[in-house]
Formats: C-alpha cells, structure tokens, sequence
C-alpha cells in the first residue's frame, strides 16, 4: 500500500514549520526515501489572528515557489494542499471552510484545543458535516491522551462523522506503541501524518510505521487505513 502524510509543514515560510524552500526539498526527498508516495502541506490557519486572504496568499506562494524548485526532480512524493484549521468557536457556520480542505475534498483537518473538550466543542464537530458537508480529520489524536481520558474521548468520537489521523511519533515511541496499534486494531485510527517541521528536530518519519503495523497487525490493518487515504482524496 501507497503510505500518504496526512500532515505536515512542508511548505516553506508559511509557519513553524519549513524555514526555506532548500530545507522543504530535502524534507520531500526523505519522505520518497521512506517510500512515502504523496504529502499533504497542511500549514496553521489560527481564524483567530490571520485572515482567509492572507493565509491564502501565503500557502499559494510557498507552494508555487516549491513547485517550480523540485520541477527538475523525480520520484518526489506528490504535494496536495490542506491546512491545519484550529478550532475556533463558531467554526461549523464558517464561509472559509471550503476552501481550506485537503485537496478540495469534503475532508478537512482541524486541530483541537489541549483543554478538555466541551459539549459545544463535540456539537460543533457534528455541525460541520450536517451543516457544511465537510467531514473533520482530528489532527494528532495522539497529544490528547494523556490529558484526557482516552476510553471516554473515543466513545464520543466514535458517535461523531469524524476521521482520526495520528502522528508517527505515536507508534515509533516504546512507550505509547502498544496503545496506538490497539487503536488502530480497533478501527479509532484511520489516517496517518509525520506532524513534520523541519530536517533537524521534527524531521519526516513516516516510512517505518507501515512496516511496524504490518509486523504487528498484518496486512489488513494496513488496507484498511490505505481505503481511508483512498476515500479522502476521491474527495
């Protein structure tokens, strides 16, 4: 199965993620060596303190410029346009959420507060599939743990049309693997992203996660996740 990053800050000089275009290149060329087949840019949008036109301007110009750089390059992962929304009260009756799906799909990644989650926070989720069509991808399910008890989170979530996406650092850390593959086993898992910043500290590391589920799960637990990656990008 094609393995896809569900997230990442690949894209140069949007936000915290990559600092240049030379650093997004080699960014790109350590997913291909993983075997990582496509990328999704999911840049920070905070609704609270930037506005749709200037985020907009941004990503387009760091994508175009990346674009025009690794034009020469081959066997380079495909690069799909996202964004990582932060959650802001209000956001199921959001006009901009349209735009800022993965790929102009009905899928589009938010990212939840670390504060334990209110009634109106999980009404909320419900609402922007009822309301708008669009299906939250929770980003990370994995920093939401420790904070939170994570038998009540995903019974609630399992009550949501929601898709859960988690890091890579949640099954290739000792301590929190047994706990990701369980979820994962149990179907609370469908999406996987690297969460990748930069070549130095928060570096691309996705490619070995496939293996390590197909080690412990089979192969089946990886198709599934390959029809969740499939069912995002038909849109």
């Amino acid at each position: 199965m094609n393995v896809i990053d569900f997230h990442s800050h690949v894209l140069p000089q949007v936000d915290d993620g990559s600092a240049s275009v030379e650093e997004s290149v080699a960014m790109l060329r350590a997913e291909a060596a993983q075997g990582i087949q496509a990328v999704v840019a999911t840049p920070h949008f905070y609704a609270h303190n930037d506005s749709p036109e200037r985020f907009f301007a941004r990503r387009d110009a760091a994508f175009r410029s990346l674009m025009a750089t690794v034009a020469t390059e081959s066997n380079l992962p495909a690069v799909r346009l996202g964004a990582e929304v932060y959650y802001f009260s209000g956001i199921s009756h959001s006009e901009i959420l349209s735009d800022l799906t993965v790929d102009g799909s009905h899928f589009i990644l938010v990212e939840m507060p670390m504060s334990p989650w209110t009634e109106a926070m999980y009404r909320e989720l419900y609402d922007i599939r009822s309301k708008q069509g669009l299906t939250p991808i929770l980003a990370h399910i994995d920093r939401y743990l420790t904070p939170f008890n994570r038998h009540r989170i995903f019974k609630r979530l399992s009550e949501l049309p929601v898709l859960i996406q988690a890091n890579a650092s949640f099954f290739l850390q000792r301590s929190t693997r047994r706990t990701a593959l369980q979820l994962l086993e149990r179907d609370y898992i469908h999406l996987l992203g690297s969460d990748a910043h930069d070549m130095q500290s928060r570096m691309p590391n996705l490619g070995e996660v496939g293996r390590l589920i197909t080690e412990h799960l089979g192969e089946d637990a990886l198709s599934r996740i390959g029809n969740y990656q499939d069912a995002v990008l038909r849109g």
